[in-house]
């Protein structure tokens, strides 16, 4: 596993973020627990849980990332969007903590500190949830949706794509 606070760089980092407590915005976290018996070296698989600090550094800490969330687009649940991550990046409200930095708030001021080709290397994929109250189970379409990002990534994970 590296340490990308001392500037080892790994082949692909995959980060899960969401809250597991809040049934499909724990989505990405899922997508990293399933990739976790096809892990290839050096590929890093990343619970971020709800720490976007800790995105922006895995971010600056690989060759190449993926990034998994939900999100409430009013889509359909368990549609799926992948997209660039300077796309989704977004900058965070004045007054803002660095506890309640999201990771799209990361990715933005990540690119604003070290430069616009901060996330050059990162893509962003995001399951529409269909609930987000308090539980700890995906809901149907949003596991469906889990397996076929699992799918989609397994070969980046083992080495071959």
């Amino acid at each position: 596993m590296s340490d990308s606070g001392q500037g080892t760089r790994v082949r692909l980092a995959v980060i899960g973020c969401g809250n597991p407590a809040r049934r499909d915005d724990g989505v990405g976290i899922e997508v990293v627990r399933q990739l976790r018996r096809c892990t290839a070296e050096g590929v890093d698989l990343i619970d971020a849980g709800t720490s976007g600090m800790d995105v922006m550094f895995r971010v600056r800490g690989a060759e190449r990332v993926v990034i998994v969330d939900a999100c409430r687009s009013g889509s359909s649940a368990g549609a799926i969007f992948r997209l660039p991550a300077k796309e989704a990046m977004t900058p965070a409200e004045h007054g803002f903590s660095l506890h309640g930095l999201r990771w799209d708030h990361a990715l933005y001021a990540g690119s604003r500190m070290f430069g616009e080709s901060f996330a050059d290397h990162a893509e962003v994929i995001l399951i529409e949830a269909g609930d987000i109250g308090f539980g700890l189970e995906l809901t149907d379409p949003v596991r469906a949706a889990a397996v076929r990002v699992v799918s989609m990534l397994e070969p980046l994970v083992r080495g071959d794509g």
